[in-house]
């Protein structure tokens, strides 16, 4: 019988040595053919064997093929490096990598690449435009850590896009951007200002969408058509959805499913700074109100539900705040004057019988203004005395101190403390 050196000389080899690691993909695909081959120089002196070895060989053959297609996606090859520009896009791409010079997703590029199924971004990249990425029905997910605007259709109709990781530079999001993004079930922004006018319609698995608290406008329609969205995460800034921007409540038109929001931002510390548990109280109640009321309202009705709530919630807040603070000022007065009084009262110099009992009681600021003029008329030739004793009573170091918190624009973003 014929041998080749270096080939098997049993079947229990042969197998052995088919399954031995190879350290090259090429050379593990190429090692069973040629082991094949040797075995059948081995053999070739029985002609049973030899049409057993042929059909065997035939056999792996073909899975060697279809192993080799497998790999052949993942191969570096075949990964296509967009340069940006004009740069023609093939139409048979699925894989590709955004080169680090480029800042910015041309119109169309990859438009109509329905076998794309992933791409690669660095966060240099600031502008997807129109349409960039529309039809690519393949696509399942996508970063975007840089990007400030994505334009409109952007990524329309894609219908696997199950993902998109937004970064925190978004500023806009435009026309239809993510229409008709079937597969797409959590949106989280981080940060942007304006939700351009359908940019999230018939996304129908969408049951989460979390937006910042710098969000300025939602546009018309934007979330609409989409039955599984339950809850949204908002700011409470009742110009957000104002019929006078897109002519009607439907930012949230036929979601049938929509029924718990949760406020972002400073009210929950606004609400914790208040004084009285009663406030404090009632403000939860009224926050948490609208996920009651939500889902009994029409599925056409909870955009307006939703903007009468903010309203209400808003008007609350600021009404508290304002008691709040007219609350401190008020105690900080008495603090002035019983200093003062403390203080005055170690000078030779005594008080009337009325103007010690008005230094009991909370004064109002005309009181007060009315009884510093009759003190300056009992005691106009020790005015510089009371002003000196003003002075180092250390009421002029606490007020301002303590007011100061009531200027804080984290507590009391909206508060004119100076009317």
């Amino acid at each position: 019988m014929l041998r080749v050196e270096g080939m098997p000389a049993d079947m229990n080899s042969f197998w052995q040595a088919l399954r031995k690691p190879s350290r090259r993909s090429k050379q593990k695909h190429c090692r069973p053919i040629a082991l094949l081959f040797g075995l059948g120089v081995s053999v070739a002196d029985n002609n049973t064997r030899r049409v057993a070895f042929v059909w065997c060989a035939t056999f792996l053959y073909f899975i060697i093929i279809i192993i080799m297609a497998e790999e052949g996606g993942n191969n570096n090859d075949n990964v296509f490096i967009y340069m940006g520009g004009d740069q023609e896009v093939p139409r048979d791409v699925t894989h590709a990598v955004v080169d680090r010079s480029v800042d910015t997703i041309s119109a169309w590029a990859f438009g109509n690449r329905r076998q794309l199924a992933s791409i690669e971004m660095h966060d240099g990249v600031k502008l997807i435009e129109d349409g960039a990425f529309e039809f690519c029905s393949s696509l399942k997910g996508i970063k975007l850590p840089g990007v400030r605007v994505i334009e409109q259709c952007a990524f329309f109709h894609c219908e696997a896009l199950e993902e998109v990781e937004f970064g925190n530079q978004l500023e806009t999001i435009g026309y239809e951007a993510f229409y008709c993004c079937t597969s797409l079930r959590i949106v989280k922004l981080p940060k942007v200002r304006a939700i351009e006018d359908n940019a999230f319609v018939n996304c129908e698995q969408l049951t989460e969408a979390e937006l910042p608290k710098d969000l300025e406008r939602i546009g018309h329609g934007a979330f609409q058509c989409c039955p599984r969205l339950r809850r949204i995460v908002m700011p409470l800034k009742n110009d957000i959805l104002n019929p006078l921007n897109h002519g009607d409540f439907n930012i949230f038109c036929e979601c049938d499913k929509l029924s718990h929001v949760d406020l972002v931002g400073g009210i929950h510390k606004t609400i914790s700074s208040l004084p009285l548990d009663r406030w404090r109280n009632e403000m939860n109640e009224e926050i948490g109100r609208i996920n009651q009321v939500l889902p009994k309202t029409h599925v056409n009705c909870k955009t307006k539900k939703i903007h009468q709530w903010t309203g209400r919630v808003l008007q609350r807040i600021q009404h508290y705040k304002s008691e709040h603070y007219a609350l401190l000022k008020g105690n900080m007065t008495q603090l002035e004057l019983a200093l003062w009084k403390s203080k005055l009262q170690g000078e030779e110099f005594s008080l009337s019988s009325d103007l010690c009992a008005s230094l009991e009681k909370k004064m109002t600021f005309l009181e007060l203004a009315r009884w510093k003029a009759k003190v300056d008329e009992e005691f106009a030739g020790a005015k510089r005395a009371r002003l000196e004793a003003r002075v180092n009573c250390g009421a002029n170091i606490i007020i301002p101190h303590v007011l100061s918190f009531l200027n804080d624009e984290d507590v009391f973003p909206t508060l004119n403390h100076n009317s």
